[in-house]
């Protein structure tokens, strides 16, 4: 847990009040493109991902309230992924400069900056594991498991239900799968009785079971305990 001084709180106060409002699907960076600091998103979410030169894309991570893309965006020529929006959002871009003479030199700031690259490296490490060990229906299941467990953490669930705004076509660029697969262990779920979806909204049906399936294990993401 990092402690922010009131400085800290006034300073994020600050960025806060100066975000604005993107619809949903629009491109916040583009792969390849000059470095233009970091993204806190706000609210809504967004993805990272990496296009193909025939079109298809990969996503890499999901980006929820309370994240922050690229902090390391300073070190970089040019940027190595693209980052969009998936619905619409208000979001606050840091330029290098303020990364440089805010974030860099506040220890608090610095320290959260670190805690958060470590987490990303973390799920990506349990995405690589997804893409190269699990089935259709553990990639799925652990996806569901993840995102479920982020948005508990930020008051984004209502019990064992949340929105998942996502397509099918989102799901399978994220898990490296075929539409039809997507589609089939969706299916698979559901017909296990696991979860409902309905109307974009996921409702976990049997949290321990899914939890089995996808053996998930939520220490990666180092959150506070539920309650805590």
């Amino acid at each position: 847990m990092v402690v922010l001084s009131a400085a800290d709180r006034e300073w994020l106060g600050r960025v806060e009040a100066e975000a604005r409002l993107v619809g949903a699907r629009t491109d916040l960076i583009v792969e390849g493109s000059d470095p233009d600091g970091a993204i806190l998103i706000l609210e809504g979410i967004a993805c990272r991902y990496k296009q193909r030169s025939n079109g298809r894309r990969q996503i890499t991570a999901y980006l929820l309230p309370g994240d922050m893309s690229d902090l390391d965006a300073v070190f970089q020529d040019r940027m190595p992924h693209g980052v969009s929006t998936i619905t619409p959002c208000r979001i606050a871009r840091l330029s290098p400069r303020v990364l440089n003479e805010t974030i860099y030199q506040s220890q608090a700031l610095s320290q959260a900056a670190r805690m958060l690259s470590l987490i990303e490296e973390a799920t990506s490490g349990e995405w690589l594991l997804n893409l190269g060990c699990r089935s259709g229906v553990e990639r799925l299941a652990h996806l569901i498991c993840e995102l479920f467990h982020r948005l508990r953490a930020v008051g984004l669930t209502n019990g064992n239900s949340f929105s998942l705004p996502v397509t099918q076509v989102d799901l399978a660029h994220t898990l490296g799968l075929s539409g039809v697969h997507t589609n089939r262990s969706l299916q698979e779920l559901r017909h296990q009785r696991v979860i409902r979806l309905a109307e974009r909204r996921l409702t976990i049906l049997d949290l321990p079971r899914l939890t089995s399936i996808a053996e998930f294990d939520p220490t990666y993401l180092n959150l506070a305990p539920e309650g805590g």
